[in-house]
C-alpha cells in the first residue's frame, strides 16, 4: 500500500495527462513577463498554479526519466525540457478542471463506488495496481484486503478523488463528442472517395509556362501589404537573437594521456576478474557493455582496424585500449562468430533536383566527366575530393567507413551489398542526390566482448584554463566591441537565431544560460562567461521582439516575395490556360498538335482516395479538382500540385461490387471518431488560444 500512496500524486498529473495525448495537438503559450511570485508558478485565467503543484510535475518527469535511462546525465537542454513540460502540464490541468467547472460536470460517491466495483471499465488506478497478469481481469480479492486495510485509509482518501477526476473527465470528453454529427452528404462524400475512379485526360502546365520568375517583378510595399493582411500566421513568442563565442571544453593531450594511464593499470584486474559484469557497471562509463557482439561497424575506422587487425584477437585475451571518438576502449573477448557482412565503402555525391531539367542535363555532364577521368587513370579518392558534395566523406577521400545494410539508405545499401571489393557501381539514385560508389570490402567477423570504455574528459585543470581564455574575451569584448575582440583573439563568432524561453538553441551545448542572460539583458549587453555542459560561452544580445509577431526580416522577406511572385505566376497562368482551352475548341488533341512541346496524359486509373493517376503519379490537389468536374468536356483551368493543368474526364466509376450501404455502415464510426478527437483538439486549442495565461517562472 505505500507503494499505491506514493503513485497517488503522479496518477493526478497522468489522467490529465492522458487526455491530452488523446487529442495531441500543439498548445500556445502567451507571457505577461518573468516576474516572479512567491509559492506562485504562474496563472491561468486568474487562477494560480502553485509553485509546489509546478514542483511535482517537474520531480515526476525527472524520475521518469532517471528510472527510464539509469545512468543517463540530465542536460541543461533536458532539464530545460522538461521545466517546460511540467509547466504545460500545469497549465493543463488548470485549464481542465476549469472547462469542468463551466460545464457544470460532478460525480456523486455512487459513481465512484461504480465504477471502482466495475469490471468492464474501472478506473485507472485500480486498472493500474489491482490487474492479475494472469488473467488480465481486476483481482477483487486483492482489491478487496487493500480496500479494508486501516493503513490504507489516507491513500484511498485520494484515489477516490483521482477517480472522481477520471470520471469527470470522461464526462467533459463525452460532453463535447455529443456536439458533433455526421451528415449523410458527409457520408456518402467519404464513401465515394474510397471506391470511385476516374478515366480521362489532362495536360500539365508548371508555373514558369507564364514565364520566368524574374517577369514577376515584386516592390517592397507588396511584401509590407502581404505582410499585414497575414499576419496572423506570424504569431509567435517574444524571442531574442544574440550572437556568441563559444569555448568547448576540450580535453588536452594531458588528459588524454591520463585516462589511458588509468585504463591501462585496468588490463591485469580485468583479465583476472571473477565477474566481468560487475567489473565493467563499476570500472565503464557504458556499464551495459557485457557479452555484446560488435563489428567493425561499430568502430570508427582507425579503431576497427586496430581491434580486428590485432594480433590479441582470441578468446580470452585483453584488446586495447584503443582510442576511438573521445573514448579509450579496452576490450575483453569472448568469443570470435561470425554473422551478416558489414562492408566499407567510398562515395561521390553529386546533388540533383529531378524536377529541374537543366540540373539534370548539367549533373549527367558532370557524371561523364567523373567517368572519363577514372578511365584515365585518375585515383577515386582525389575525384571524391575535387567533386564529391558530401563535404564530410569528401575530406577523407570519399570513405564513408564501415557500415551494416541498416545504416544506409536501402538503394545505396544494395548497390554495396550486390558488388564486390573494388568495384565502381553507379550512379546510384537516393534522396539525397546521385552517388558513384566505390566498394572497399567486406568483413563478416564478429567478436563477442565485454567492455570498460572510458570517456577522455577535460580535467579541472583544462576547464580552468578554457575559463580563463573565455573571461579575457569577455572583458576585451566589452571594452573593445564583441566582433573586434573575436577579430583580435581570431576566435569564430556565431549567431543564434532568433530563439524563445522554449525553444531549445539551434547550437547545442548552449542551454538554458544564454537563454537566462538574453531576457534579462538588453540589447548590445555582453554577458559574463557562461557555463554550460559543453563549454563556456560569452554573448551578446543583437535583438528583442516583444511584440508577440515575427518581424519582416530578411528571411521573411525572402519568404514572402515568393510567395508573390508564384502568385503572380499563378494568374498569368491561369489566364493563359483560359484562353488557350478557348481556343482549342475543347479539344486536349489540339492544344498539343498546336504546341508540340506539351505532354498529354491519358490514364485509366485515377484514384479519389489518394489522389493516385497511373502513368503520372500522386497529385491529391489535381484529382480533388477532377471530382467535381463534368465528364466529356474540356475544364477551366484548375490548381495541380507544380502548376496547373487542363482536364477532360470521359468516366467516373464505383468499383465493381461495391455495396454503399454496406460501406457506409461501416465507415460511419470511424468518420465519427476521427471528427470527435478533430473537434476535441479544435475546441481545446481554441480554449487554451483564448485564455490568459501568466508565467511567473
Amino acid at each position: 500500500m505505500s507503494k499505491l500512496r506514493d503513485k497517488t500524486h503522479i496518477v493526478l498529473f497522468v489522467l490529465v495527462a492522458a487526455f491530452i495525448a488523446l487529442i495531441v495537438f500543439e498548445w500556445g503559450m502567451n507571457f505577461s513577463g518573468p516576474t516572479q511570485k512567491a509559492g506562485e508558478a504562474g496563472k491561468v485565467n486568474g487562477e494560480s498554479i502553485s509553485m509546489q503543484q509546478y514542483e511535482e510535475l517537474y520531480n515526476n518527469l525527472v524520475k521518469g526519466f532517471r528510472q527510464s535511462n539509469p545512468g543517463a546525465e540530465i542536460t541543461s537542454e533536458i532539464d530545460a525540457k522538461f521545466h517546460e513540460q511540467a509547466w504545460n502540464y500545469a497549465v493543463d490541468q488548470t485549464l481542465i478542471q476549469q472547462l469542468l467547472k463551466e460545464y457544470g460536470i460532478g460525480v456523486t460517491d455512487q459513481e465512484v463506488l461504480d465504477a471502482v466495483n466495475s469490471d468492464l471499465n474501472p478506473p485507472m488506478i485500480i486498472r493500474q495496481n489491482f490487474t492479475d497478469p494472469q488473467t488480465g481481469k481486476i483481482d477483487r480479492k486483492l482489491l478487496e484486503q487493500a480496500r479494508s486495510d486501516p493503513k490504507a485509509k489516507e491513500f484511498w482518501v485520494n484515489a477516490q478523488e483521482v477517480v472522481k477526476r477520471e470520471l469527470m473527465v470522461g464526462k467533459l470528453v463525452m460532453a463535447l463528442k455529443t456536439m458533433v454529427v455526421v451528415t449523410e452528404p458527409e457520408l456518402t462524400d467519404v464513401v465515394q472517395r474510397q471506391f470511385t475512379t476516374f478515366t480521362g485526360s489532362f495536360i500539365p502546365f508548371p508555373l514558369s509556362y507564364a514565364g520566368a520568375e524574374s517577369s514577376f517583378p515584386v516592390k517592397d510595399d507588396e511584401i509590407k501589404s502581404w505582410y499585414e493582411a497575414h499576419k496572423a500566421q506570424f504569431k509567435e513568442e517574444p524571442t531574442r537573437s544574440a550572437e556568441f563565442v563559444f569555448f568547448p571544453l576540450t580535453p588536452s593531450a594531458q588528459d588524454s594521456v591520463q585516462v589511458k594511464k588509468e585504463i591501462d593499470g585496468l588490463i591485469p584486474q580485468f583479465a583476472s576478474a571473477a565477474s566481468d559484469s560487475e567489473f565493467v557497471k563499476i570500472q565503464s562509463d557504458m556499464p551495459n557493455s557485457v557479452n555484446v557482439a560488435l563489428s567493425r561497424a561499430d568502430f570508427s575506422p582507425a579503431a576497427g582496424n586496430a581491434v580486428f587487425g590485432s594480433s590479441k584477437l582470441a578468446p580470452g585475451q585483453i584488446v586495447g585500449p584503443i582510442a576511438d571518438e573521445g573514448y579509450y576502449r579496452l576490450l575483453k573477448i569472448k568469443s570470435i562468430t561470425t554473422g551478416e557482412p558489414v562492408a566499407s565503402a567510398s562515395h561521390i555525391l553529386i546533388r540533383l533536383n529531378p524536377a529541374d531539367k537543366a540540373d539534370g542535363e548539367r549533373v549527367m555532364g558532370l557524371l561523364r566527366q567523373i567517368s572519363e577521368e577514372l578511365r584515365s587513370g585518375a585515383s577515386f579518392a582525389s575525384l571524391a575530393a575535387k567533386y564529391s558534395q558530401d563535404p564530410g566523406s569528401a575530406r577523407n577521400g570519399g570513405y564513408v567507413g564501415w557500415f551494416t545494410k541498416e545504416r544506409m539508405v536501402p538503394q545505396f545499401a544494395q548497390a554495396v551489398f550486390a558488388g564486390r571489393p573494388g568495384q565502381i557501381v553507379g550512379p546510384v539514385q537516393t534522396q539525397f542526390g546521385l552517388h558513384i560508389i566505390k566498394i572497399e570490402g567486406f568483413d563478416n567477423r564478429r567478436i563477442v566482448a565485454s567492455e570498460v570504455a572510458r570517456q577522455i574528459k577535460a580535467s579541472t585543470q583544462t576547464a580552468e584554463s578554457i575559463k580563463r581564455n573565455a573571461a579575457i574575451f569577455q572583458t576585451e569584448a566589452k571594452s573593445k566591441g564583441f566582433d573586434e575582440a573575436a577579430k583580435a583573439q581570431k576566435l569564430e563568432v556565431g549567431k543564434t537565431g532568433d530563439f524563445s524561453r522554449q525553444s531549445l538553441l539551434a547550437v547545442p551545448g548552449m542551454g538554458e544560460a544564454v537563454t537566462k542572460f538574453a531576457f534579462k539583458a538588453k540589447e548590445g549587453d555582453v554577458s559574463d562567461v557562461l557555463d554550460t555542459d559543453k563549454g563556456f560561452v560569452v554573448t551578446k544580445l543583437l535583438s528583442k521582439n516583444d511584440t508577440g509577431y515575427h518581424q519582416l526580416d530578411e528571411q521573411l522577406t525572402a519568404m514572402i516575395k515568393a510567395e508573390l511572385v508564384r502568385e503572380k505566376q499563378s494568374a498569368a497562368l491561369k489566364a493563359k490556360l483560359a484562353g488557350l482551352a478557348k481556343s482549342s475548341g475543347g479539344s486536349l488533341d489540339a492544344i498539343v498538335a498546336k504546341y508540340p512541346g506539351l505532354r498529354k496524359i491519358t490514364s485509366n486509373e485515377i484514384r479519389w482516395r489518394d489522389g493516385y493517376i497511373d502513368g503520372y503519379g500522386v497529385d491529391p490537389r489535381l484529382v480533388e479538382a477532377m471530382a467535381g468536374m463534368k465528364l466529356n468536356t474540356l475544364s477551366q483551368p484548375v490548381q495541380s500540385g507544380g502548376g496547373y493543368a487542363l482536364v477532360q474526364l470521359t468516366s467516373r466509376q464505383l468499383a465493381p461490387g461495391i455495396d454503399l450501404a454496406a460501406e457506409k455502415r461501416q465507415v460511419l464510426p470511424q468518420l465519427m471518431k476521427v471528427k470527435q478527437e478533430q473537434f476535441l483538439s479544435e475546441y481545446l486549442q481554441s480554449y487554451r488560444r483564448n485564455s490568459k495565461i501568466e508565467d511567473f517562472r
